[in-house]
């Protein structure tokens, strides 16, 4: 796509939740399960954000057009116009899927966000009736199959936090490493690039992703080990 077109895009995903400004603290915060009321204040926020930024003036077709159709899915089971695979926007299905992963990448108030790996296990699944397969496999190669900041087990044993994915091997990015788990000690941080081999850097692999809480461990301070 064209620098234009992009640009309009990304302002799309920065306006498309405008409508929730309107939706009350006591719904969007809410622990528990919506009732069907709820949910339907809920699902007024794609048309009311479209209200809001057609009022504002200056906001492009693309960025209403995602504001409006982020939750339209391919099986017509969205809203707030039921609308099609045939009659989505690809820019619509591009929003849908980025809009989603945050969502369950998240910690909000009605669920502790699950793991990145995890989540693009669901955008597959879910692609067979809510998205576009062909975007959701191309989503999932932008961002890795382990994304950055993801914190994985790696098969000498050590924990480390994806610093970068790769272009063409989604297996194989690379990670700052920093803790051991055979001695259960620190390691002095340092990046290990995945894709290569032995004496060049490598030799090792993700054998699974890991939860921060089960060792104690903030990754995300270890995503620049640069400084």
């Amino acid at each position: 796509m064209d620098a234009a077109t992009t640009y309009q895009a990304g302002l799309g995903g920065l306006l498309h939740d405008t409508g929730k400004a309107l939706v009350p603290d006591s719904i969007l915060n809410k622990a528990g399960a919506l009732t069907d009321e709820e949910f339907a204040i809920i699902k007024k926020h794609p048309r009311d954000g479209y209200d809001i930024l057609v009022q504002s003036g200056g906001i492009g077709p693309i960025p209403l057009d995602i504001t409006l159709h982020h939750h339209e899915r391919r099986d017509g089971s969205g809203y707030p116009d039921k609308l099609d695979q045939g009659q989505i926007s690809e820019l619509a299905r591009m929003a849908a899927i980025v809009d989603v992963y945050d969502a369950i990448t998240s910690d909000r108030s009605y669920h502790k966000g699950m793991a990145p790996a995890d989540a693009l296990r669901k955008i597959f699944e879910w692609s067979k009736f809510h998205f576009d397969p062909v975007l959701a496999q191309e989503f999932v190669r932008c961002v890795g199959i382990y994304p950055v900041g993801t914190l994985v087990m790696l098969e000498s044993g050590r924990l480390g936090v994806v610093a970068e994915a790769h272009e063409t091997s989604l297996l194989t990015p690379k990670v700052n490493v920093f803790f051991n788990t055979k001695t259960m000690n620190y390691i002095t941080p340092r990046q290990v690039d995945l894709a290569r081999p032995l004496g060049a850097g490598g030799a090792d692999k993700i054998i699974r992703h890991e939860s921060s809480d089960k060792w104690h461990v903030d990754p995300m301070q270890y995503l620049d080990i640069t400084a």
